[in-house]
């Protein structure tokens, strides 16, 4: 890493990049880099995300913080979204690899959705990775679940939660679209796919079994296989926590 810190022609790939990317979220999105910046975001680096410019940030860069590589996966992602609208600019985190291991449930059963779950009640904060500046924003969660779907939800801080399969995939796999002539609601305020899995879907698949939070029938909910297969599991499985996050 300290050797291609040095190397003259990823240094003159880095000024092209601030050159000829404009200093905004929508740009930044557009470029994957994959970076190693260190082990823990600089005083600049939160300033640019502050102003909105992401100057010298882009897709797939990454800080090592513990072992775990932390990577950017979009810009002003929740921008403007939310019952209270999230005004601040801010960069979206996910972790390479699950942090831990646990089940949704330990009754192997999806009521009460995912905000209704164990998973949801007792996950482990990672503010220490970027002390001070995770960010808190809404999102829309589930919270009950009738003849097998999801069919309730609300408005719910969030600082470190499971991704979804539209965060994922840009689509809802498993996720029901109609029933008959019904249309249930879309619990969720997350509209299209990280750009981090847009441009490099290799790092969806890491190996591992790794949870989603969408709700799939009365005991299931969405997971990652470790084959890179979009797949769903019963709630008691014990599978790998990879949940994102967003600093400021």
């Amino acid at each position: 890493m300290s050797g291609a810190a040095n190397n003259p022609y990823l240094e003159s790939r880095d000024d092209l990049l601030r050159i000829m990317t404009a200093p905004n979220a929508g740009a930044h999105n557009a470029v994957y880099r994959g970076k190693y910046l260190g082990t823990s975001a600089t005083a600049t680096q939160y300033a640019v995300i502050a102003a909105g410019t992401f100057d010298d940030l882009y897709i797939g860069d990454y800080w090592i913080k513990d072992g775990v590589n932390y990577r950017l996966a979009a810009f002003d992602y929740f921008l403007n979204s939310g019952d209270t609208p999230c005004t601040t600019h801010h960069a979206v985190i996910v972790p390479d690899t699950s942090l831990y291991n646990a089940a949704m449930n330990s009754t192997n059963t999806a009521a009460g959705g995912y905000a209704g779950s164990e998973m949801y009640k007792t996950k482990t904060t990672i503010k220490g990775a970027f002390s001070g500046h995770v960010l808190k924003h809404r999102i829309r969660l589930t919270n009950a679940i009738e003849n097998g779907h999801a069919s309730g939800s609300a408005w719910y801080d969030s600082e470190v939660d499971l991704m979804c399969e539209q965060m994922v995939y840009g689509s809802g796999i498993f996720s029901p679209v109609s029933y008959n002539s019904d249309t249930p609601a879309n619990h969720r305020v997350e509209k299209s796919q990280l750009p981090l899995f847009q441009h490099e879907p290799s790092k969806i698949c890491n190996g591992d079994n790794w949870w989603l939070r969408d709700v799939i029938t009365d005991r299931h909910f969405t997971d990652v296989y470790e084959s890179g297969t979009a797949d769903y599991s019963g709630a008691i499985n014990i599978y790998g926590v990879r949940p994102c996050f967003c600093i400021y």
